[in-house]
């Protein structure tokens, strides 16, 4: 009821705004001028990365070789018998001594539970969790349920889908030994990036991702954490009273709790965990819908408590808002140009009162396409001509998934009953996909 009350204040604000100043200020502006306060922030942060960057090769980071601590590895899997077996064996070979890995079946429907007895009787280090049916739903409990077996002064979470280095956990475990580091996010990347253009836009969303948690973390500003390859220490994990069980996004609502109470988080771009980018749209819809969903409702439940918490630092508080606005941006270039649409419709406004709508339009997805285009020269290595191609597909990929996205979730959050639906993706239709297409060739 929070959320929804305080959605409602946000939208109708902002529609009685946009409908009376019409008549007496070109509203856009106001709109222009929010996208540039973001603009200079992103413009600001990257100089900072760039600073912080240059500094660290003249003045290289020391690493305590003796910070060891045991960590517990933790992999929820639902439904993941294609890919669970993997995954264990891929963790198991990390150039690192002190671990247990704790993966845990979710009230898995096919032979996940047997798989995951199968690794515990045959590998030391591997420890079967099974959940009851009737167990609370959500990866926020089943890493719960997990913490209370974990032996491990941290917790590294991966996916069922995760697959990484040996040398992941050792770059990772550096940067969690400051006392005011609470958790450590590593790169993630898209492994079947080249499958399509779905996952070929993943893949350059991603790389934006990355361009953003990395400026993010040069300003020691609100870096998020990503679910899959995140190394949470356990004093600060205990200190916000573990995962929250009625959130949809584990990652997000946690990250949030821990800068509220002061905690930092760094962002690793040397560790990378790779995992398998959706290749249907409708999945993708599915599983963003659940993102955004989690991310809004996230905020609206937070925001009070990051305003009066003492803890925070003043940079994760402001960065924190910069980011909270980038969904007040879409409602508003929407709601813009439909109440221009009405105005016009109404013969309240004449036709070319939309045209400074549509320009700032255009000037937004101007703003996608050049965060596209850096972060893949930057960290994927794309030519010049490719990185125009690449940037120009991704910025249409996120302008129609995100822009829909939020007015469904806005409609929700107002008029609907929340839910728990984890939005789960399927693993492993890769290899279903690259199968059927080996038979096809060999029909041929």
């Amino acid at each position: 009821m929070k959320e929804r009350l305080i959605l409602f204040v946000i939208v109708f604000g902002l529609g009685v705004f946009i409908y009376i100043f019409q008549s007496y200020f070109n509203t856009v502006w106001g709109l222009a001028f929010l996208c540039s306060l973001m603009a200079v922030y992103l413009i600001f942060s990257t100089i900072a990365y760039q600073y912080k960057k240059r500094r660290l090769q003249k003045y290289p980071q020391i690493i305590n070789e003796d910070y060891k601590p045991f960590v517990s590895i933790m992999i929820p899997a639902h439904d993941e018998e294609a890919v669970i077996a993997d995954t264990v064996k891929n963790v198991l070979a990390l150039d690192y001594d002190k671990f247990e890995v704790i993966v845990i079946d979710d009230r898995s429907s096919d032979n996940t539970a047997s798989v995951i007895k199968d690794l515990e009787n045959k590998y030391d280090k591997v420890f079967a969790l099974v959940r009851e049916k009737g167990s609370f739903p959500g990866k926020s409990a089943v890493l719960n349920d997990a913490l209370k077996l974990a032996k491990g002064e941290a917790i590294l979470v991966f996916d069922a889908d995760a697959t990484v280095e040996p040398d992941f956990l050792k770059k990772l475990v550096a940067q969690l030994e400051p006392k005011d580091v609470g958790a450590v996010q590593a790169r993630k990347v898209i492994r079947n990036k080249d499958f399509n253009w779905i996952t070929r836009c993943q893949s350059n969303e991603y790389s934006i991702d990355v361009h953003c948690q990395l400026s993010r973390d040069s300003v020691k500003g609100a870096v998020e954490l990503r679910g899959n390859g995140e190394l949470i220490k356990r004093e600060a994990l205990e200190d916000i009273g573990g995962w929250n069980n009625y959130t949809i996004t584990d990652d997000l609502d946690m990250s949030t709790r821990l800068h509220i109470k002061g905690w930092d988080i760094r962002f690793c771009l040397d560790a990378v965990v790779y995992e398998e980018g959706i290749i249907y749209l409708f999945p993708l819809f599915k599983q963003r819908r659940r993102w955004l969903e989690g991310t809004i409702r996230r905020y609206l439940e937070l925001v009070g408590a990051a305003f009066r918490s003492k803890d925070i630092s003043l940079r994760a508080r402001v960065d924190m808002m910069v980011y909270i606005s980038e969904f007040i941006m879409p409602l508003w270039c929407v709601m813009e140009i439909l109440i221009r649409l009405f105005k016009i419709l109404a013969k309240e406004a004449p036709p070319h009162m939309l045209y400074s709508s549509i320009f700032i339009s255009c000037m937004i997805g101007l703003g996608f396409f050049s965060a596209a285009r850096y972060a893949l020269r930057r960290y994927d290595n794309y030519g010049r001509i490719a990185a125009i191609k690449e940037a120009f597909m991704t910025s249409i990929y996120l302008l129609a998934l995100w822009f829909p996205l939020e007015l469904f979730i806005c409609f929700k959050i107002l008029f609907l009953k929340k839910d728990m639906n984890w939005g789960k993706t399927t693993h492993g239709l890769i290899r279903e996909e690259e199968e059927n297409i080996k038979k096809e060739h060999e029909k041929v």
